[in-house]
């Protein structure tokens, strides 16, 4: 991950709402939740819900999919590995200490 795609990831999370809805959808897994699930979870008129979505799209960080009348938002988890996997990429400067940082850097690999 280049410095500027952590920066925009790390900048989308840096809202309260947006770390909120993220945290939601990771919890939801790879099927993700409809919007109106997200804004019930969250108790978000869904305009402010969009907004916040949008961001968290714009970073690479969620996905939107359409089925039927619904817009389905899931968490890419290969951006969030890699996200991880950059925070963590030079911790105990390479030795092994206990932080599960060498398997987040191994899952994020291409």
């Amino acid at each position: 991950m280049e410095s500027s795609a952590a920066v925009a990831a790390l900048a989308a999370l840096a809202h309260e709402t947006r770390l909120a809805a993220f945290r939601l959808l990771v919890a939801a897994g790879p099927e993700g939740l409809a919007a109106g699930s997200v804004a019930d979870g969250l108790g978000l008129a869904p305009a402010t819900l969009s907004f916040h979505l949008a961001h968290l799209r714009q970073a690479g960080l969620v996905r939107v999919r359409r089925d039927g009348r619904s817009l389905i938002y899931s968490v890419d988890f290969a951006a969030m590995a890699a996200m991880v996997a950059f925070l963590t990429e030079n911790c105990c400067g390479g030795a092994d200490c206990g932080l599960p940082a060498a398997r987040v850097r191994e899952e994020a690999a291409p």
